[in-house]
């Protein structure tokens, strides 16, 4: 779970960008601005990252109102393993999926993120988890989460490749799962894809 002050943090930011968003008032502004200036360098502190990149994480600023961002992922279980790729930027393991595309629906973006990254066709036949990232274990994030968990089922029977963004693909058991990238993933969501795929009738899992 994310410390305190970083939710904190993360909260004055999307006070003042909704604020800049909507005021019209330029004393407003100047000091929904300001509001964002000391956010920022307390997310630059909190995080060790500099000023520049901590802006860039955040290129919506002021452009509507602020609302935590959507990820999806998806769990492929076959012969009591489940389906993980190995991403390129940092060379560890997770659940195919990423951000979430404007018009797709939440199991539409799992499907097309899947066949990105792992280069099948599966349908998503049930979520059984909706996340919100900063209540949990997973890497800090300047920015919020929620994250979609989908059961997975492949449609053929085409071998898994890896993607573009994809360095290698490949099936683990619950007990030998590889390093993880916990800012995407943690063991957690993978233990309640393996209870889920056992219980037909398990009920969807939320914070």
């Amino acid at each position: 779970m994310e410390q305190i002050w970083l939710t904190w943090t993360k909260r004055l930011q999307a006070i003042a960008s909704t604020g800049q968003h909507f005021t019209s008032d330029d004393y407003d502004r100047e000091r929904y601005d300001e509001v964002a200036n000391i956010a920022q360098q307390m997310l630059s502190l909190l995080g060790n990252i500099p000023i520049r990149k901590i802006e860039s994480l955040v290129p919506d600023f002021a452009k509507g109102y602020a609302t935590p961002r959507v990820d999806v992922r998806g769990a492929i279980i076959e012969d009591d393993k489940v389906l993980l790729v190995r991403e390129v930027s940092d060379q560890l393991w997770t659940l195919p999926g990423g951000y979430a595309d404007v018009g797709l629906s939440p199991p539409e973006n799992v499907v097309k993120e899947i066949h990105e990254e792992a280069c099948i066709a599966v349908t998503a036949s049930s979520l059984y988890g909706v996340r919100h990232k900063a209540k949990h274990e997973y890497d800090e994030d300047a920015r919020d989460f929620y994250i979609f968990f989908f059961l997975c089922e492949r449609v053929d029977k085409s071998p898994p490749q890896p993607g573009l963004e994809i360095s290698e693909v490949g099936y683990f058991g619950i007990n030998k799962l590889p390093p993880l990238s916990r800012g995407r993933v943690i063991e957690d969501d993978i233990k309640a894809a393996f209870a889920a795929h056992r219980e037909t009738n398990t009920a969807t899992a939320f914070d």
